[in-house]
């Protein structure tokens, strides 16, 4: 590749870099972050590969990033010696951000206030486009380790829908960018504005940030380090102030809103490391994703392995974000023998207890923050419920619900609370699931545990149902669905079965038959209640039966879903019921028993099968 080849930018691309330029105002400094961030990374992939090939290195092992400024030319130029890039990865790199959930981040920009819209930038890892903000045109001259000098390449870009691809000798390796700073833009070609967003946001990553600073008196220009490069983590606790804590996140997150909290600590004993973690306040864009990243980045030996370590964190937990550097594992360990090392899980496991450990102190410590955790990343947390089994009562204990106890939606009850309130000789945690709050709430299901005073958890996120699948107890108290019929809670119906009443057995059993009789298989039983006090009929399921529920869950993933055989309970007390009983045409009370049977399955299921159909039978026996 001796001439210049022009290449159009793909799609995305272009939506992108209108957005950069001519969307983003405010918070414009973040350009040389994410620039300074991207030759980190640069600098960290070749320390890496050089431990089992350090022929990378090229005799070059003092890694920068140099910084320098042209104020009559208006350019900033900024250069690293890292691993540099090919020609294939520059049009990977530079030309299409498939990979980097560009999409999202375009739907972000336009839900997102302007004020968040640069804070979005790092995470979605379109970093380097972002010089467009400040730049009129963009140059970057790269060359990869262990390549001849005149393999390198050179890449230019106006941002406006294409760029160049040049063949151009460079003789050191790695990467030089070179902005052309807008005219309005000026304000960043002052060395100390350029030094103090430097310290800001840069302080605290491993890699040294050099400056080109004239000296007052000999007016000579030299090299100036402006970043303290050291692993903070490796400081003492009492050594570090709590704004630099937050700095540090900040650096590694690029997360603007401080965490909830954090915990550093340096561990000793059978197996030494040190883990900075921290509790975020935001919830990433990808945290519900497939191939969501995890936060973690992994040091042996303050070397830099890789980052989106998953292997040291349940997947429940994959909203932590931090450093875990160990002095035990080999440097040279690969991601594969990583999933199999044993002082892996267990360094997974003292992390784990870690973190179940703050998050703890937490809740009881500041109620406050650790609601704002629970609503932020609770869904998440749920999805410990299957993944967890080492700690898994200081999981449930972190675990929170709506309930019948108090008349708000708001997730800020636990278990213990649960069981510090339940009556004496009571031996379950009653539950029910529904498809959100306010039918949870609802449901005739509840009518004698509202008569009685008896608590409910009230669970209505989609994941709850597959949650409490898991759980058989806690404190000694079974947990019981009160849409499921069990000895336990036909022991609280009979309560209400007064001895005068029990001749109703008797009168009402000759309708049952014809319920049953015309219901046929659609239900598995048909029985009298004095469970409920406002409805005239409920359906129910045997303990062994799939729940509503659960069987909504299966149908939305595709998976095929037994017919569920309910209890039909009618309610002899209920006026309705009183009516319908003595209703002696045949005709007419066929339609009355299907009425019941759809109302009680619409309370059921929250829809029906043909709805037309029940509405004519409304008005048909509305207006006969």
């Amino acid at each position: 590749m001796t001439q210049k080849e022009t290449y159009n930018f793909q799609s995305e691309v272009k939506q992108l870099l209108k957005l950069m330029i001519h969307s983003l105002y405010s918070n414009k400094e973040i350009f040389l972050r994410e620039l300074i961030s991207n030759a980190s990374d640069a600098a960290d992939k070749l320390r890496f590969l050089a431990l089992s090939n350090p022929s990378l290195y090229e005799n070059d092992t003092d890694l920068c990033v140099k910084i320098s400024l042209d104020k009559k030319n208006c350019l900033i130029k900024i250069s690293d010696n890292g691993i540099g890039m090919k020609k294939k990865e520059v049009i990977e790199n530079l030309g299409t951000i498939a990979k980097s959930g560009t999409k999202n981040f375009l739907e972000s920009l336009k839900t997102e206030s302007e004020n968040k819209n640069a804070q979005l930038i790092g995470k979605f890892g379109v970093g380097f486009y972002s010089a467009f903000i400040v730049s009129d045109k963009v140059s970057l001259h790269t060359r990869a380790a262990n390549v001849s000098a005149d393999e390198s390449v050179l890449w230019q870009s106006t941002g406006e829908g294409e760029y160049t691809l040049t063949q151009k000798e460079k003789k050191k390796r790695g990467t030089e960018i070179v902005l052309h700073i807008k005219k309005s833009e000026k304000e960043f070609l002052d060395v100390w504005r350029l030094k103090s967003i430097i310290s800001k946001y840069s302080d605290h990553i491993s890699l040294p940030v050099k400056m080109e600073m004239e000296d007052e008196k000999t007016k000579l220009f030299k090299w100036e380090q402006v970043n303290k490069a050291q692993a903070i983590w490796t400081r003492k606790k009492s050594e570090i102030s709590i704004k630099e804590y937050k700095d540090f996140y900040t650096s590694i997150t690029n997360d603007s809103v401080e965490p909830i909290i954090w915990t550093h600590n340096h561990v000793e004993g059978k197996q030494e490391y040190i883990v900075l973690l921290y509790i975020p306040s935001n919830t990433p864009w990808d945290l519900f994703h497939r191939d969501n990243k995890h936060g973690l980045k992994l040091y042996i030996q303050r070397v830099f392995i890789m980052d989106d370590t998953e292997q040291l964190l349940p997947n429940y937990l994959r909203f932590v974000k931090g450093i875990v550097d160990s002095n035990d594992l080999p440097l040279n360990i690969s991601r594969e023998i990583l999933q199999e090392n044993h002082l892996i899980s267990n360094l997974k496991l003292a992390i784990t207890k870690r973190i179940l450990h703050i998050l703890e102190k937490l809740s009881k410590d500041d109620n406050e923050k650790y609601q704002k955790f629970w609503n932020t990343f609770g869904l998440v947390f749920k999805e410990g419920a299957a993944e967890e089994h080492i700690n898994k009562k200081e999981f449930m204990n972190l675990l929170r619900f709506s309930s019948t106890y108090q008349n708000n939606p708001e997730q800020n009850v636990s278990l213990a609370d649960y069981i510090s309130r339940t009556k004496k000789d009571q031996k379950n945690i009653y539950y029910i699931t529904a498809d959100n709050y306010i039918s949870a709430k609802n449901s005739p299901h509840l009518e004698q545990f509202k008569q009685k005073n008896i608590e409910v958890l009230l669970l209505s996120d989609r994941i709850d149902e597959w949650m409490i699948s898991y759980f058989t107890d806690f404190e000694n108290k079974s947990f019981k669905s009160v849409s499921k019929i069990d000895k336990d809670l036909e022991k609280i119906d009979k309560e209400n079965l007064q001895d005068n009443k029990k001749n109703q057995e008797k009168e009402f059993a000759p309708f049952l038959q014809i319920i049953e009789k015309q219901l046929k298989n659609r239900v598995k039983k048909v029985k009298l209640t004095y469970a409920l006090t406002k409805t005239p009929s409920i359906l129910t399921t045997d303990t062994e039966e799939m729940s509503t529920q659960m069987a909504k869950l299966f149908k939305a993933a595709g998976q095929a879903v037994p017919d569920i055989k309910y209890i039909f309970n009618i309610n002899p007390q209920h006026i309705l019921i009183k009516h319908i009983i003595k209703v002696s045409d045949k005709v007419i009370l066929k339609d009355w028993i299907e009425l019941l049977f759809e109302e009680a399955l619409l309370a059921e299921k929250g829809t029906l099968e043909d709805t037309n159909k029940f509405i004519n039978r409304v008005n048909r026996l509305l207006f006969p």
